[in-house]
């Protein structure tokens, strides 16, 4: 199976969709074969949306199993949509690029440092897990420099020991470092990973490949 992809001609596919163990949740106007790859890759349903309007569904939309965090901006018939999947709460605050600000399985999350703490219980509700701040390679931005699945974390290659010893006590996973995309250390931006599979985006190497296959499990 072909693990590379492009949405919307660009490799960065965690700016433009999100993925669980359930759905991915993609772009309306996604070409039938892009969703046919990613329900065969991931084993899940793929739902077109929009997030506040936005096609960047990825950037302002985070979920699991239990639920999904929002930008404020979403709009009512959105909402009512996604809440067949599970939870839909709205984050409280002006940082409403969640997919950049939180990563995320179905037991733990870490999100940006500078959160208030109703948009960290907001967080915790939706997605009914325990949550802490924290950053990645010194980045606030911890959904864009890494990825969480139930199996295992990849994550931006200048992560500190101590970062890594605060994800893998959170997460109680094994941590790993890697790329994506000829070298980007941004893994959550080049990457949709799941429980079953994954798909990185189409300039990632062979060697890139390998490592995020060996990290979160998938050998």
């Amino acid at each position: 199976m072909d693990r590379k992809l492009t949405i919307g001609s660009s490799p960065v596919l965690g700016v433009f969709a999100t993925v669980t163990d359930n759905v991915a949740l993609v772009p309306i106007g996604t070409p039938r074969m892009t969703a046919e790859q990613i329900e065969e890759a991931l084993r899940v349903r793929v739902m077109q949306t929009s997030i506040a309007g936005s096609f960047v569904v990825g950037s302002l939309a985070c979920g699991n199993c239990s639920g999904f965090v929002v930008s404020r901006y979403v709009y009512a018939e959105e909402t009512r949509s996604l809440q067949e999947l599970g939870n839909v709460q709205a984050i409280p605050d002006v940082m409403t690029a969640v997919g950049n600000i939180i990563l995320a399985n179905d037991t733990a999350a870490v999100v940006h440092p500078n959160l208030p703490d109703r948009a960290v219980k907001t967080i915790e509700d939706a997605l009914r897990v325990d949550v802490r701040r924290a950053t990645i390679a010194g980045l606030k931005t911890v959904g864009m420099a890494g990825i969480a699945t139930n199996k295992g974390v990849l994550v931006h290659p200048r992560v500190s020991d101590a970062e890594i010893s605060i994800l893998e006590d959170v997460f109680n996973l094994p941590v790993d470092i890697g790329t994506v995309n000829f070298g980007s250390p941004l893994i959550g931006s080049g990457l949709l990973a799941n429980s079953a599979g994954y798909l990185a985006g189409a300039d990632t190497t062979g060697p890139e490949l390998g490592r995020i296959e060996d990290a979160l499990g998938y050998i």
